[in-house]
């Protein structure tokens, strides 16, 4: 079985640029699967199931998606192998652009779209920087020149990674995609003792703990203080 992370900030288009690709996958007799990992509340599960794709989503709550996400990816992995799959795609939440849950030797997307703005590249950490192919969304609504500027920030940001351009709605260039996440030599049976890319975001503070009193006595742990300067700058 193929395992593919997908990752993004929110409303980037994830979503419809991964059903436009399992499309693409089902036309070759690829049987693909979907977990969906979010924080408080999702129905992209919703949009999964109608066109009869496995899917199951996870919501992690109070706890740091990433976290949640490393917690459960081995569970998940069996899952897609119990069905069967093919292919399994994970979703990430997309809650922050400091995320970063890629999987060494496992196939990482970002996807990003043209709208974010000029500088949104240089604003996203490991989920940019590590991916191996970032995926450019809602090229229709922009200038040709908006975007090959975009492009060239994103390959500034990240010169190993594949760009390509993607639309969510008529599904252009997701055929052409799926035939990069597809390899049939691949055949992942577990995820156990894998290594991530890049580390989670750090955690453990008092208000990771449940702390809801502001007040630097009341801040224990993992705490980051920013620097205020000498009040001339």
């Amino acid at each position: 079985m193929n395992l593919v992370t997908v990752s993004g900030p929110p409303s980037s288009g994830k979503t419809s640029v991964i059903l436009k690709t399992i499309k693409a996958l089902e036309e070759r007799g690829i049987k693909t699967g979907v977990v969906k990992f979010d924080c408080l509340y999702t129905d992209d599960d919703k949009l999964y199931a109608r066109e009869n794709i496995p899917v199951i989503k996870g919501l992690s709550g109070s706890l740091c998606p990433d976290h949640f996400f490393v917690s459960n990816i081995e569970e998940v992995v069996q899952w897609g192998r119990k069905l069967g799959l093919d292919m399994l795609i994970t979703e990430s939440a997309g809650l922050c652009n400091r995320c970063s849950p890629y999987i060494r030797d496992i196939k990482a997307v970002c996807v990003i779209d043209n709208l974010s703005g000029i500088n949104t590249p240089r604003k996203i950490g490991p989920m940019l920087k590590t991916a191996d192919i970032v995926v450019i969304t809602k090229g229709d609504i922009v200038s040709q020149a908006e975007r090959e500027v975009f492009a060239a920030r994103v390959s500034a940001v990240n010169p190993e990674a594949m760009v390509m351009h993607i639309n969510g709605l008529t599904g252009q260039g997701a055929y052409e995609f799926s035939t990069l996440l597809y390899d049939e030599e691949t055949d992942i049976e577990t995820v156990r003792g894998k290594r991530l890319r890049f580390s989670t975001p750090s955690a453990m503070c008092s208000y990771c703990l449940g702390e809801t009193v502001i007040g630097e006595e009341y801040q224990l742990g993992n705490v980051k203080k920013i620097n205020l300067g000498d009040g001339n700058d």
